[in-house]
């Protein structure tokens, strides 16, 4: 009878403990519901969710709806582009061809593709994958060109074209990190004419075959069908519009695959199911010619959040959002693919995680200065700040305006308060990442100057512009004409002195005229600077700089 009595009583404890894991289970998917609770509508796009424990899937979910004209929801089977987070499976592509002897990391990428120009400096594979060629972004360059993202669909011989006529580097590689999709449409190039394969057919002979990947492709080919994909989208006025890519260029991005698909991905990491010593690899970060070590590895970035080491990285095409997210020490990954162009799955999965990793977390000094109260700044401390602000590298303008109460800073058509926080230290306040900004302390003979870092990193070096007054329209005209670049495959540009002021003309318009920032140095609501060229006092030309793109050069024809 005690036998019996104590079987009872042990079915009745397992039965509790089971009970209060399911509750404990509820409890957290309950607050991870709650971070998608904006998307988790019949009207809106959203995104499908996957967290991983140790390589299996401990929660899925599919928020909003993966198709607002036909009313489909949203399922974690659902098919995305993730944009930029396809960079690893083109750096696994490539490491293969390492781990095989057809490649080298030091090799002279002109070794492969001959029609690149000599720079006078070896760019290698290493700078390729790495982002530190110092080759501009050629995305940037085709909508330079006049080839619209959401209109024009460029083939992937005047994409390699565009970056065959660049006439210069934006630096010496090796010498920084700056990140460009270039690299990672070269490699692709690299792969099918070292293999003799497709991107697409390499990887899944290589890749997806092998870890059972079977709905994840690159996409080389817009008007493919894709079974089961969730369609792009981004907001407009009163509700949303379709945001779909029709450009066929692969290695920087286009792999479409599900949440699913993915943490198969994830758990070759742990089983190192191709092989320990490429899996490593994947992991192995850059190294700049003065010896840094910086974050970024094959295609995955070596961070930290709150204490904890995190391999990630997110992607950003289209209607389309990707994070994905692996706590390599804690057994953790959180995996996010969104149909919105607003969303921000990276930022998402990281608050996933600290659902999950509540009692491993912990503040970082980086986040309890990020978190630091405001101080109070004389006003005429915060008048001498205002001017603008351009950065050395890519020539970027950001102007810093005082309202009477707070400075703000400008970039193209974004501005931010700025949140003083130390001696000429302040904080961007309502900025989606942390950004800070310092001003740096006045020397004779020196311009002022700053400094603007991201997430902790100096992004750009700034020197404050001289006072400037407004250009009268007899000043506007001398830039007035047309100009062409050979490097933008011979694009025209049309620059006509309005009484709004100066105005750009092309196929691909710069909405809202230049703004004169300085002598002959002029900016666009976009943040594309223009710096005109003289000679003889007459104007002959001028610089254009976007973003991972510096100084592309153009000429006055009339």
């Amino acid at each position: 009878m005690r036998y019996r009595s104590g079987k009872r009583l042990w079915f009745a404890l397992l039965a509790a403990v089971l009970l209060a894991g399911t509750a404990f289970a509820d409890e957290t998917t309950d607050k991870v519901d709650k971070v998608f609770a904006a998307w988790d509508t019949t009207v809106s796009p959203g995104a499908a969710l996957a967290v991983v424990r140790d390589g299996q899937i401990i929660y899925e979910r599919g928020y909003g709806m993966a198709n607002l004209e036909d009313g489909l929801v949203m399922t974690p089977r659902k098919i995305f582009d993730i944009g930029s987070t396809s960079k690893q499976f083109t750096a696994t592509c490539m490491a293969m061809l390492i781990r095989d002897g057809k490649i080298s990391l030091s090799d002279d990428i002109r070794k492969y593709l001959p029609e690149m120009p000599d720079y006078g400096k070896v760019i290698t594979i290493d700078h390729l994958v790495h982002h530190t060629s110092g080759l501009r972004d050629y995305n940037g360059l085709l909508e330079l060109a006049g080839f619209r993202a959401d209109a024009d669909c460029p083939t992937v011989e005047e994409a390699y074209q565009v970056i065959c006529r660049q006439k210069r580097t934006n630096y010496l590689p090796g010498a920084e990190y700056s990140y460009t999709n270039t690299g990672f449409f070269l490699l692709s190039r690299i792969v099918e004419r070292v293999s003799g394969k497709s991107l697409n057919a390499f990887a899944q002979e290589r890749i997806f075959g092998p870890l059972g990947m079977t709905h994840t492709i690159y996409q080389d080919d817009h008007n493919q069908i894709v079974k089961n994909r969730a369609r792009g989208y981004e907001r407009s006025e009163g509700g949303f519009r379709i945001n779909m890519s029709n450009w066929d260029e692969t290695g920087d991005g286009n792999v479409y695959t599900s949440v699913e698909d993915l943490a198969l991905w994830d758990k070759a990491f742990i089983t190192n199911a191709l092989g320990k010593d490429l899996m490593d690899m994947l992991l192995t970060q850059g190294v700049l010619n003065d010896g840094t070590k910086i974050d970024y590895a094959f295609g995955l970035m070596i961070d930290t959040h709150k204490g904890l080491r995190v391999v990630e990285h997110g992607g950003a095409w289209a209607g389309y959002r990707a994070g994905f997210v692996r706590f390599p020490d804690q057994g953790l990954t959180v995996i996010c693919l969104a149909n919105l162009a607003d969303m921000n799955p990276s930022g998402l999965c990281m608050q996933v995680a600290d659902i999950y990793l509540a009692d491993k977390i912990k503040e970082t000094p980086k986040a309890e200065k990020a978190k630091a109260a405001a101080v109070e700044v004389p006003k005429a401390e915060l008048e001498a700040f205002v001017g603008n602000y351009q950065d050395s590298k890519f020539m970027t303008w950001f102007p810093v305006t005082f309202d009477g109460k707070a400075l703000s800073v400008s970039l193209g058509s974004m501005s931010f308060v700025l949140t003083p926080v130390g001696p000429r230290l302040f904080r961007a306040a309502d900025a989606p990442v942390d950004v800070e900004m310092e001003f740096g302390a006045a020397e004779a003979g020196k311009p002022a100057g700053a400094v603007v870092r991201i997430r902790g990193d100096a992004a750009y070096t700034l020197t404050k512009g001289a006072p400037f007054k407004p250009l009268a329209a007899k000043d506007l005209a001398a830039y007035a004409g047309d100009y062409v670049s050979e490097e933008l495959l011979g694009a025209r540009y049309g620059l006509v002195a309005g009484k709004d002021g100066l105005e750009v003309k092309f196929r691909n318009p710069l909405a809202g005229g230049l703004k004169a920032m300085a002598p002959d140095k002029f900016t666009s609501a976009q943040g594309i600077s223009f710096e005109f060229i003289r000679k003889g006092g007459r104007v002959t030309g001028f610089d254009l700089s976007m973003g991972r793109a510096a100084h592309i050069v153009f000429r006055k024809v009339a």
